[in-house]
């Protein structure tokens, strides 16, 4: 059984449960629920606060045709889901994106055996599929902004702590870090930007406009 060392933060789930987040990080987010039961029980906690406060916010006057206006905009509802089963490597959430597990996964080379397939999201952050070989280091970069690194396989270290399975990383622009992909399986992360990493190195920095990281 994995064991899920580090955890959403409640400003992100609150973020999450109010629909505040960009495309990219509530993937990221939901793909670690369907993982994590803790956080899972802690976002039903948040989802049950807003709804209590929707509920103090009085009621308003609405037109008499707005339920079926809401209906119609909705159309036809889909056939309830089965329980969602843990099938191949990817969470449900993420296959559902996808379109389907490991196998449907269009990888982009990046060098020294690293490769990257970006997600399609809105443009308010940038979603990406990583595959480390083991052993292989990320180039040492900071950050503009916020990353959210989720591990889906495999397992990570770098000056913070280890990252594996289930695993999130928050980085934000203090941490400047050099991830390194442990021994065993490649790891395979679920990562999200919501700006361009800042790289020490020229090489990198050079490549970055062509990777788009």
């Amino acid at each position: 059984m994995t064991t899920i060392r580090h955890h959403v933060s409640d400003q992100l789930l609150m973020a999450y449960a109010a629909g505040a987040l960009p495309e990219a990080f509530s993937l990221v987010l939901a793909t670690h629920l369907s993982m994590c039961d803790d956080c899972r029980a802690r976002a039903a906690s948040f989802d049950a606060l807003g709804g209590a406060v929707l509920e103090d916010c009085g009621s308003t006057a609405m037109q008499d045709d707005a339920l079926q206006a809401c209906l119609a905009r909705l159309g036809t509802p889909e056939a309830p889901r089965p329980p969602a089963r843990r099938q191949g490597l990817f969470p449900r959430p993420l296959q559902d994106y996808i379109g389907g597990d490991l196998e449907s996964v269009r990888w982009r080379p990046l060098g020294m055996g690293v490769r990257q397939a970006i997600l399609r999201t809105d443009r308010n952050a940038m979603a990406r599929l990583l595959y480390i070989p083991a052993g292989q280091a990320v180039p040492d970069h900071g950050h503009r902004g916020t990353e959210l690194t989720l591990v889906l396989q495999g397992a990570f270290a770098d000056a913070t702590d280890r990252f594996g399975p289930g695993d999130l990383e928050i980085a934000d622009e203090e941490l400047e870090h050099t991830p390194v992909a442990e021994p065993g399986l490649p790891c395979i992360c679920l990562a999200a930007t919501d700006a361009p990493l800042r790289f020490s190195g020229m090489i990198p920095r050079l490549l970055q406009p062509i990777f788009r990281i």
